[in-house]
């Protein structure tokens, strides 16, 4: 499939109704946007759906140009939930089929909208490699019977990669990850472009409208380093421009989301308007320090507290064990 340079995402960040998002995405495909990267959890499909409908029928865009993709959430992982979360994203968004449909993320967990970060589910439990692998069966089934072109991974780490690559029988097309000037996870960058693996990079504007629950006191604003202000001065636009324009020179796929027609535009504008230098590229490589905005707090199981047991930071999984009804890291936790 031809593959954008840049989507649009259409995570609401609690911030935004389904309405409003769906709006978005209507007024984004007559501007010209081929991309949008949607997810059962967030609530909107059947509202994104109605809008991509309606522009199929009325010859706007054709099916077959446009790249949609979802993703499974993390209290479908069961055999035959995948299938059935799938089936549901095809029937809401009302496309016949997915292009790309990704494991949101890489264990199994439920957690209720709105809420907190000390939130943990019954249900949560760590990363194992046969778990993931056990969905990725079912999401490989998926493309056998032609419901999705490709199958992709979202939100994993070198560690869990090469724990699962080689058993795969079909490799993941792309990955999804947070991908801005201050976390620019280059190890796994790397990694996924070796393995010749898509890369979609979420959050491009360091997520100014992320929810409350996800921001601490140590968060950096992308957009407000005066690095990133000084480039968008030379080239005469937004400081959020620069960040997407840094993605599209370093040849992955951003996908931001706007509300605001404007910024709409703009964001799609900036491939054509705003190209960096190789200097100015270098640069904001230099901004990268580990700036990780999406922690996954709510998704942490019983008996940790600490956001970082989900990254593998060390690079290896560590070795969970369930006993006296919470996981205990071994060697670690008594």
């Amino acid at each position: 499939m031809k593959f954008p340079k840049i989507g649009m995402g259409t995570f609401g960040s609690d911030k935004y109704d389904e309405l409003t998002v769906a709006h978005a995405v209507e007024y984004a495909i007559k501007a010209g946007y081929r991309l949008f990267d949607c997810a059962s959890v967030y609530g909107n499909e059947e509202q994104i759906g109605d809008v991509l409908k309606n522009a199929f029928d009325r010859g706007i865009v054709k099916r077959e140009d446009i790249v949609v993709m979802s993703k499974v959430w993390n209290d479908m992982h069961g055999e035959g939930d995948v299938a059935k979360s799938c089936e549901k994203s095809i029937r809401d968004l009302k496309t016949g089929y997915l292009d790309v449909y990704f494991v949101h993320w890489p264990f199994p967990n439920y957690h209720a909208k709105g809420c907190d970060v000390t939130s943990r589910s019954e249900d949560s439990k760590p990363f194992f490699a046969e778990d993931f692998l056990r969905v990725w069966r079912q999401m490989e089934d998926l493309k056998d019977r032609g419901l999705v072109k490709e199958i992709a991974v979202s939100n994993m780490t070198v560690a869990k990669m090469k724990a699962v690559l080689p058993y795969c029988r079909i490799k993941p097309y792309a990955i999804e990850m947070e991908l801005h000037p201050t976390f620019q996870q280059k190890e796994l960058y790397e990694y996924c472009k070796e393995e010749d693996i898509k890369i979609v990079g979420y959050c491009p504007l360091g997520s100014p409208n992320r929810p409350e629950r996800d921001r601490t006191e140590e968060d950096i604003a992308d957009t407000e380093l005066p690095q990133i202000k000084e480039i968008a001065s030379r080239h005469g636009c937004h400081p959020a421009e620069v960040c997407i324009a840094w993605a599209i020179g370093k040849g992955h796929t951003p996908i931001p989301f706007a509300s605001k027609e404007r910024n709409i535009d703009n964001n799609l504008k900036v491939e054509k308007d705003v190209i960096l230098s190789e200097e100015e590229i270098q640069a904001i490589d230099a901004l990268d320090c580990g700036n990780r905005l999406i922690k996954g707090q709510v998704f942490l199981w019983k008996g940790t507290e600490d956001w970082h047991d989900l990254w593998d930071e060390d690079g290896t999984i560590a070795d969970w064990r369930f006993e006296n009804n919470v996981w205990k890291k071994q060697g670690e936790r008594k």
